[in-house]
């Protein structure tokens, strides 16, 4: 007895291989014209019930024990919560040019795999033909410290504060103690030995953050419009439509900010380095590392980043240092009135003030990934004061 074949449709299912996914429910059916159900008060029945108060005073210590567990938990995992806001950040961040890709037709995963090949190759590049230059000058300024320090205390600066503070003698006295605590104290060297395991653990800690950074940021940029559709459904229906409007606002203008962020610091450490090249300031190749992640915080690093590399141009003498300070901050005034509000017009928008105070916290809070993610921290409160509780205390 034959078996009788199967439908075309049903033998593909039947050989298709099945992978489940953690999809968005589908959006549940709304009769026509039926009324929509009555909302009910959290009062009216449940955990704030009159006749339940055992009840009520369980859950409500209960929610205090999970809020104490969640606070124990974020103190603790201060470096996890870190890697995760970085690479949320980044993602964010990268998602205007895949959304860019995505509007010429390309489909996400193919615009994804482009954004992140080349940005790996713009990465392979600096390692390859940066970073050894860098590493070449930073060795050249380890080896002038000790001239470098010779000439200071040769100076009559040095003589002048000497006679006054007697620090030559202090330190000479200082240096002496040190080499007598070194050949005696067997605690001092456990000390040193336990100090060069914490320098290891710093190490091998930042190389495991760098994997987990890139590896969640890759997550993040594929299922980005997964984790939003999903996000949105937790909010309740008949609000749904207005969360997911402001949702999409936040989130487009965080990576319009981080885009147009790092335009503005990449101009800025372009400039730099030619004006460093110009005027003749020593270890540019070095210096321009730094300028470029000082720019990367809004307002303030700019400024941090001309005072650094005006101390590093003392070394070449007055006739660099002028110069290139001059030309400099010249040009970050360029950079505040002209290129900065081109770049940044599609982002986001704060206050001067606002700015400042949340650079200033998420400085001093995160160091500088707080400050950097401090000014779209306070343009998505503002938007949400302007959209939800501005219009509810005008109804009211």
């Amino acid at each position: 007895m034959t078996t009788p074949p199967l439908p075309p449709e049903k033998s593909s299912q039947r050989f298709r291989p099945s992978r489940h996914r953690f999809d968005v429910p589908p959006e549940p059916g709304i009769t026509p014209g039926a009324a929509p159900a009555p909302r009910r008060a959290p009062w009216d029945k449940g955990l704030f019930a009159g006749g339940h108060p055992v009840q009520t005073g369980f859950f409500l210590t209960l929610g205090v024990g999970i809020a104490l567990l969640g606070f124990y938990v974020l103190t603790n995992v201060g470096s996890l919560a870190g890697w995760v806001v970085t690479a949320a950040f980044i993602a964010l961040g990268l998602d205007p040019i895949v959304r860019w890709l995505e509007a010429r037709g390309l489909p996400r995963p193919l615009a994804v795999s482009i954004v992140i090949l080349a940005l790996a190759l713009a990465m392979t590049a600096f390692i390859v033909l940066v970073v050894p230059r860098m590493v070449n000058q930073a060795q050249q300024f380890m080896d002038t410290i000790p001239q470098l320090v010779n000439q200071f205390m040769g100076s009559s600066f040095f003589e002048a504060l000497d006679e006054r503070f007697n620090i030559a003698a202090t330190f000479e006295q200082t240096v002496a103690s040190w080499r007598t605590q070194l050949s005696t104290n067997q605690d001092l060297l456990g000390g040193m030995f336990g100090s060069v395991v914490s320098v290891g653990g710093v190490v091998i800690n930042a190389v495991t953050g760098t994997i987990i950074v890139m590896a969640l940021s890759l997550y993040f940029l594929f299922s980005l419009p997964m984790a939003k559709a999903w996000g949105y459904r937790l909010a309740p229906a008949s609000r749904r439509a207005r969360v997911q409007r402001l949702g999409d606002q936040m989130i487009n203008g965080v990576g319009n900010y981080v885009v147009g962020q790092a335009c503005v610091a990449v101009i800025n450490a372009s400039v730099a380095f030619i004006l460093m090249t110009v005027t003749g300031v020593p270890y540019a190749t070095l210096l321009v590392l730094f300028v470029a992640v000082l720019a990367f915080i809004p307002l303030v690093g700019g400024v941090l980043a001309g005072i650094l590399v005006t101390l590093f141009a003392i070394l070449g003498g007055w006739d660099t240092v002028l110069p290139f300070a001059l030309c400099y901050f010249a040009y970050l005034q360029i950079e505040a009135y002209f290129v900065s509000p081109r770049i940044m017009k599609r982002a986001v928008a704060v206050p001067g003030a606002v700015a400042v105070i949340a650079v200033a916290a998420g400085g001093a809070l995160w160091g500088i990934l707080g400050a950097v993610i401090a000014i779209p921290t306070a343009a998505a409160g503002l938007l949400l004061v302007r959209e939800v509780f501005v219009p509810r205390q005008d109804a009211r």
